[in-house]
């Protein structure tokens, strides 16, 4: 009995060790065995661990600590991401080493837009090797120039490591970890990069083809379809990591929103090429102002992200907005009977299914994931695009030559026709001309004869022109000494009779005339037979002073004005107001009244009165001269030597 109680307490101690030693390997987390059979091997489910550090502050030695390496978590999904993105986030796999194994091995993380990785990688003793690497480093500091990051495990003792990656990034990233050799990891590049060759190939050959439609038909969309493909070859570039290996590998800064530049310009340029290919402004324009609108709201978006935050570049999902606003334009535009915009739709409806199945792996839908064919999803909907867009552009450069090949047509039957008609029409006039020369050499027979008429007509006609041009010049004669004597019997008028002052000043209109008048009475033969004589000292010789018919004296320089010595002198009446005053007064022998002229020269009674008394005090002083002379001179007269007094 003793016995049987002792097998049955073995027993049972047994069953509890074995309950107690399989529970923690049932728990464990699987070793990745390198084996020479197996080129590559992708950590998924329970063989990554990750841990979100979400203030960045952890060590490695804190993480293997037990209160937290008891923290790290299996994945529920296939595809670790940082979800956080303002934490860091610790990864763990478990390596078995085989030393014999006739290959050498990397790890390789296939996401390039990492910021920054650094890799914990243990030997044989337990101790590390920190490695650090990712998109914000340069690009000559990774171990492998490639576009993902790689690092060497070493593999020459028997033992299980326990690898840490500590991951920090600025945008959502996919840590996908990859065990695989040397050589297949070679094989796998070069095929990489030759599917890289073909694709940004196809995209430099869509773009110098169109570049030279451009060149040779100037029709703009050209232009703007080679901008998008260049745009989409540029944002493919920064995905794949490939422009920051070959274009900017010194400039980790730049490479962090690169990606957000390239997407505006695929943006920008597909909505200004489906204007241009669709044509909207004409076919829709409430649609085209809302594309307008929408380019401009991306643009406002991109000024901001690069002006405050390039971290927002990271929202991709903003292009759904660029891309669903192209493609309803596509479908509106072939509702409307426009065929160009069938393969517009197609080419569209490719990127839109790579475009949301990007988005769906983003947010890690289960059932979607196929391996390489959904890594490069996009990009194959990126040439199935191009494709399409070209064949649109072929079909609307198609028609485009149909409507040119019609309307030639219709130029050539319309020349014929016109052809035919010219013919007609010269036939006829043909046969008008000759009626027409019939009877113009009828009419130049007549027009002769005419002509001999004429010229004996015009004969005759210059006879009489020269009797006429002597008539004319006696016409002139006379009608110059009619005029002269119109003038003369005007002045003696003026001079004996009674006249109107509207009358008088056709005589001596202006101050010129009155001065001019003055000067024959004061210095020519006319009134007194006296010629100039210097009132100083006597000489007759003169130049012209400094007033109007004023005379300078050669010899003493002595300046006389045309009104010193007369009845005008120091009046300050106008002058030919004045002269007509003084004929007024002596026509009437001083009988007029003060406001008799007052009211005919349009002055103040006050000084009509004055001026007057002065004219009739001359009158009255020089009464026997003017008395033996005759009324046709008798008040010119009066103007010379009058009393110096001021009116």
């Amino acid at each position: 009995m003793n016995t049987i109680a002792s097998r049955v307490r073995e027993i049972m101690a047994f069953v509890a060790l074995m309950v107690m030693v399989s529970r923690p390997v049932t728990m464990a987390q699987p070793v990745v065995q390198i084996k020479d059979s197996v080129d590559q091997h992708m950590f998924t489910g329970r063989e990554i661990e990750f841990l979100e550090d979400a203030a960045g502050t952890y060590t490695l030695a804190d993480v293997r600590k037990p209160s937290l390496s008891s923290q790290f978590q299996s994945l529920t999904k296939n595809t670790p991401q940082n979800y956080n993105l303002k934490a860091a986030y610790w990864y763990r796999i478990r390596i078995g080493h085989n030393p014999a194994s006739a290959k050498n091995w990397i790890l390789e993380f296939f996401d390039q837009t990492i910021d920054e990785i650094t890799m914990y990688l243990p030997d044989e003793k337990g101790n590390y090797i920190a490695r650090a690497t990712g998109d914000q480093y340069p690009f000559k500091q990774r171990e492998y120039s490639h576009k993902n990051f790689e690092v060497n495990i070493g593999n020459n003792e028997v033992y299980e490591g326990t690898y840490y990656f500590r991951v920090k990034s600025h945008q959502t990233a996919d840590v996908i970890v990859v065990l695989r050799s040397v050589s297949r990891f070679i094989q796998y590049a070069l095929d990489e990069y030759f599917i890289f060759g073909i694709f940004y190939g196809m995209v430099i050959v869509f773009s110098f083809y169109n570049l030279m439609m451009y060149l040779a038909v100037r029709q703009v969309q050209y232009l703007y379809y080679v901008l998008y493909n260049l745009c989409v070859g540029l944002f493919e570039m920064c995905i794949d990591g490939v422009a920051y290996q070959y274009l900017w590998p010194n400039a980790p800064e730049w490479n962090q929103y690169a990606y957000g530049v390239a997407l505006y310009g695929v943006s920008i340029f597909a909505l200004q090429f489906t204007r241009t290919l669709l044509y909207t402004r004409r076919k829709a324009p409430r649609l085209d102002r809302f594309i307008v609108f929408v380019i401009i709201a991306r643009t406002v978006f991109f000024g901001i992200c690069l002006l405050f935050n390039t971290d927002w570049f990271s929202y991709k999902f903003v292009e759904l907005v660029p891309l669903a606003v192209a493609f309803y334009s596509g479908i509106y535009i072939y509702r409307q009977g426009y065929r160009p915009a069938r393969f517009f739709v197609l080419g569209y409806a490719f990127l839109s299914i790579g475009f949301i199945h990007k988005l769906l792996l983003m947010l890690h839908v289960d059932g979607i994931n196929f391996g390489v064919i959904t890594y490069y999803s996009l990009s194959i909907c990126f040439v199935l695009e191009m494709i399409f867009l070209s064949f649109a552009i072929g079909d609307k450069v198609r028609i485009l030559k149909k409507r040119k090949d019609k309307a030639q047509r219709e130029i050539i039957r319309q020349m014929t026709l016109n052809q035919k008609l010219k013919d007609n029409l010269n036939v006829e006039l043909e046969s008008q001309v000759k009626e027409r020369t019939r009877e113009v050499f009828e009419k130049s027979a007549i027009i002769e004869e005419q002509n001999k008429e004429l010229m004996d007509v015009n004969v005759l006609l210059q006879q009489q022109k020269e009797e006429i041009s002597q008539m004319n010049l006696l016409l002139a004669q006379d009608n110059e000494a009619l005029h002269t004597n119109v003038v003369k019997v005007t002045r003696a008028r003026v001079m004996s009779a009674e006249v109107d002052f509207e009358e008088f000043s056709k005589i001596y209109p202006d101050n010129d005339s009155c001065f001019n008048f003055l000067a024959e009475i004061k210095w020519h033969d006319s009134v007194k037979g006296e010629k100039y004589a210097c009132k100083k000292c006597g000489n007759d010789h003169y130049f012209h002073g400094h007033s109007p018919y004023s005379r300078r004296c050669t010899k003493c320089d002595y300046d006389e004005s045309v009104i010193a010595h007369t009845i005008f002198q120091n009046t300050r009446i106008p002058i030919n107001k004045a002269f007509y005053m003084v004929f007024l007064i002596y026509t009437t022998k001083g009988k007029i009244s003060s406001h008799k002229l007052s009211e005919i020269l349009s002055i103040r009674q006050s000084t009509c009165w004055a001026y007057g008394s002065r004219i009739k005090k001359a009158m009255n002083d020089r009464k026997k001269e003017l008395a033996s002379s005759k009324n046709a001179d008798g008040w010119s007269r009066l103007i010379l030597d009058p009393v110096s007094e001021p009116a």
